[in-house]
């Protein structure tokens, strides 16, 4: 499998088959780690960073060579990558912005099945992070944990017996671990609850950001709940906090849907409706659009308003319709305006395969 073959499927962490999932989309759990031998990134000369990329790379193929590590893994040198492919990365979350727009040696292993990825020469020299569908925090602890000690068998890590693993950024100093689970909550947008949860959350110093991390912002209704610090904390510890509030916020966004389906029943269903007529007739459609439509129509599919179409399906168009991955999938390169004629044309095709009449429910 090359990246391409990539650009067709849907990752697990899409697939709409993990706990709560049709409210909690993903679980994830990143690790930052740096190399005992070698000084911090922003210290770095292009020598050192073309060292490290080749120490973990070799370390990754001893692991392949001895049956520890999957052999069908795909390791890419991001440097080397044409944007478009390192933009189909970002969008496909296997690799950062500050990877992709990064300079010198840096490089990804991802596994196909994109449960898992590693960063090479990020913020640290590695990030790694392993991504589950679903309200799935304790085995998408366990997997990561297990990939970090099989690492930690051929590297050796700056540890302070004080503070735990050192990092770049001291928010990540300890335990070097970011919990966190993307959510979509439409109905606390539209009832225009979403702010105070969001402050709720800050009180308990947990950090709310959008689809594509820090620094992003929120598209389609999806937001991102996070750990702010990491020290002070076991790994377990910072695990279960997050593990512990998700609940809540699926319960708020449960109500809230139940509120609309009962004092605004009629303008729901239109809003749905109109939606989902945008998505199958329009000619040209962009981004931000589409994924504002989308996120009414998976809310739609979810309250049984639309019959026709699967989570999944809706999922898999949430990305496969990002810029990159239109490029990928047509094959060509296209400017703005030839994005929003392909993207409306794929939308058609995906959206009207299914069988003709009423798109909703009366």
């Amino acid at each position: 499998m090359q990246l391409d073959d990539l650009a067709s499927s849907s990752g697990e962490w899409l697939k709409g088959t993990g706990p709560e999932s049709d409210i909690v989309i993903s679980s994830r759990i990143r690790l930052a780690r740096n190399l005992a031998d070698f000084p911090f990134m922003s210290r770095t000369t292009e020598a050192d960073r073309a060292e490290i990329e080749k120490t973990l790379h070799s370390h990754v193929t001893a692991l392949q060579e001895s049956g520890k590590f999957p052999r069908e893994t795909l390791y890419f040198n991001v440097g080397e990558l044409e944007e478009v492919d390192r933009q189909f990365l970002v969008e496909r979350q296997l690799i950062s912005r500050e990877q992709a727009e990064g300079e010198g040696a840096r490089a990804a292993v991802i596994d196909p099945s994109e449960r898992f990825s590693v960063m090479i020469n990020e913020e640290d020299h590695l990030r790694f992070q392993v991504m589950h569908s679903g309200l799935d925090l304790g085995s998408t602890w366990q997997q990561i944990n297990e990939l970090d000690d099989l690492i930690e068998e051929q590297a050796t890590y700056a540890f302070s017996n004080k503070l735990g693993y050192l990092t770049a950024c001291p928010t990540n100093v300890g335990t070097g671990v970011r919990v966190s689970v993307m959510l979509h909550l439409p109905a606390l947008v539209i009832t225009r609850q979403i702010e105070k949860v969001f402050k709720s959350l800050q009180k308990i110093n947990l950090a709310v950001r959008g689809l594509y991390g820090e620094g992003s912002q929120a598209m389609g209704d999806f937001y991102q709940i996070s750990n702010q610090i990491t020290l002070g904390l076991t790994e377990e510890e910072l695990t279960k906090k997050v593990a512990d509030v998700v609940p809540v916020l699926i319960d708020y966004e449960r109500q809230a849907r139940e509120f609309l389906v009962r004092e605004s029943h009629d303008t729901l269903h239109d809003r749905v409706s109109r939606a989902y007529g945008i998505l199958r007739t329009a000619q040209t459609i962009s981004s931000e659009e589409t994924m504002h439509l989308l996120s009414s129509v998976r809310m739609g599919i979810n309250l049984g308003l639309i019959s026709e179409l699967e989570i999944p399906t809706i999922n898999k168009l949430f990305i496969h319709t990002q810029p990159a991955h239109l490029q990928k999938l047509s094959g060509v390169e296209l400017d703005k305006s030839d994005r929003d004629v392909e993207r409306a044309t794929y939308l058609r095709r995906n959206l009207n395969s299914n069988k003709p009449g009423d798109p909703t429910q009366n």
